[in-house]
């Protein structure tokens, strides 16, 4: 059981296996601190048979008329695991600005109205049984599913956490200006090598992204020079009609992939192969021989790196879970219970 003061202690611990001195040791062994999470696969079996396929039911219905939300429940279960106990789903308040309305959050992330969806159907039939957190994760796995990932068990038994601060987000997830060392050791802090570093940027392959984490690297990349140079020229002229210079517009979006955007493909490897990763933290992955050895080999195997993905998943899946009598159900994903 991992309560939040528990996952602060144990980032601090971690910060020793990463230190930025011995990065050539990190991509050898990284073993940082890491409770196992008494999860289960089928953990609904007796209590709530219905609750896997009601979530893939209210996935199914929201992708049908946005293709673009699976994508967005995938982010939004990253962004809650590192921690999944459902505090990214709790709204702000007049005493607390939550996790969903930190910067790196909001307005990025999409897709709460599928969960509130799923939540109110469980509740109706099992009420009290099933966490918002497990239908989280069990919404991520079919959005990287029905956009032609592959399935995988998701070993559930979370329970809700009772905090959410959007003050803790910053130092939990990459940004997209992250270089490789950077991403390298903030995954590593959270129990995972560089290779599942890598395997799991892979899901930029689908959804979308905001002008603003990106046009840096169109107008102002440094003091020297205007346009990242490592970036296609003309990808990055299609970039600048979509996000013109000075626009002050923050709704302004790009596809992550113009041309496969809702197909889970290895697309986003061979965009990276040339020169089109969008983010700084996408074309990183080539200034590294050891990643860039990744991304060709990702890029020529798209079963081998579905396979990886999902196991990836299954991972991420049990980081800072609370199980047996820690946390709670939440009766509405978006308030902790009274």
């Amino acid at each position: 059981m991992i309560n939040k003061q528990m996952k602060k202690e144990m980032s601090s611990r971690n910060l020793s296996c990463c230190s930025s001195l011995a990065l050539t040791m990190i991509l050898l062994s990284c073993h940082p601190i890491v409770l196992e999470a008494k999860l289960q696969v089928g953990f609904y079996r007796n209590s709530c048979r219905a609750a896997e396929l009601v979530v893939k039911d209210e996935v199914r219905k929201a992708f049908f008329r946005d293709r673009g939300v699976a994508a967005g429940l995938v982010r939004v279960h990253f962004h809650d695991c590192f921690g999944c106990d459902g505090s990214v789903l709790i709204d702000s308040t007049p005493a607390n600005k939550a996790e969903k309305d930190s910067p790196a959050n909001n307005p990025s992330l999409r897709g709460f109205e599928v969960i509130d969806k799923a939540k109110a159907r469980l509740e109706s039939i099992c009420k009290g049984v099933v966490s918002c957190a497990d239908i989280l994760a069990f919404a991520a796995r079919d959005s990287v599913e029905i956009t032609g990932g592959l399935g995988y068990d998701v070993p559930a038994g979370r329970r809700d956490g009772h905090i959410s601060l959007a003050s803790e987000v910053a130092n939990n997830l990459p940004t997209p200006f992250f270089n490789v060392d950077q991403l390298t050791t903030l995954f590593c802090n959270k129990g995972f090598t560089q290779k599942e570093m890598v395997t799991l940027s892979g899901a930029h392959t689908i959804g979308r992204s905001h002008c603003t984490s990106f046009s840096n690297r169109l107008y102002n990349f440094n003091t020297t020079t205007g346009q990242d140079s490592s970036l296609d020229p003309l990808y990055a002229a299609k970039l600048k009609q979509q996000c013109p210079q000075g626009s002050k517009d923050p709704n302004l979006v790009v596809q992550m992939d113009p041309a496969t955007p809702a197909i889970f493909d290895v697309a986003y490897y061979t965009n990276v192969l040339a020169n089109r990763g969008l983010l700084t933290s996408d074309q990183t992955l080539l200034t590294d021989p050891s990643t860039a050895k990744q991304v060709s080999q990702n890029a020529r195997a798209p079963f081998r790196w579905k396979s990886k993905f999902a196991a990836a998943m299954v991972k991420m899946g049990k980081l800072g879970v609370l199980t047996g009598n820690a946390g709670e159900i939440r009766a509405n994903c978006r308030v902790v219970n009274h």
